[in-house]
């Protein structure tokens, strides 16, 4: 995940710094260069509200790139070891399906409830088809997308403010 930027900083930015920035949040270049052709910005609402129409102007060929490109976190040091596995397991299964690695978004959960969220995803949507899950999987992106770049561009004052919800994550197995 990219340092924090306050907005105006990267209203300013030159359009490369900006770009690079903006795809770590999402790893679609189309998204990273719509968002930084159009700056500035006059606040962040503007600029997520920016970010979910790129999101869902991005064509399944793009998506897929996207997905792709995710390079997510492990599990957490303190997981156990059977519950790594599972996770391992689980996520072998899911791509197998589906051809791209699971992605969720877990703003609004607890990080001691991101293992039981992630396997709970996963098991749910091997339940659906393809295109559905093609669907699913890019609205969690444009969910983490959005949590990525509201945390980059937070305000100097904002920093302060206490976070309640762990971070948007994306799972893939090691190796």
């Amino acid at each position: 995940m990219p340092h924090q930027f306050s907005l105006d900083r990267f209203n300013e930015s030159p359009a490369r710094t900006a770009e690079a920035l903006l795809l770590g949040c999402c790893r679609s270049r189309r998204w990273a260069q719509r968002l930084a052709a159009h700056r500035p910005y006059p606040d962040p609402d503007a600029l997520l509200a920016a970010a979910d129409e790129a999101s869902y102007d991005l064509s399944v060929g793009e998506i897929a790139e996207a997905l792709a490109r995710e390079d997510p976190p492990g599990p957490r040091a303190d997981t156990p070891p059977a519950a790594q596995t599972a996770l391992l397991a689980a996520h072998d299964t899911y791509e197998s399906r589906f051809g791209h690695p699971f992605v969720i978004c877990l703003d609004t959960h607890a990080p001691e409830e991101h293992l039981d969220q992630i396997l709970t995803g996963i098991r749910f949507r091997l339940g659906n088809e393809r295109d559905e899950e093609r669907a699913v999987a890019a609205d969690e992106l444009r969910r983490l997308a959005r949590g990525r770049l509201a945390r980059l561009v937070r305000e100097p004052w904002t920093r302060a403010t206490p976070r309640t919800a762990g971070p948007s994550v994306a799972v893939q197995p090691a190796g």
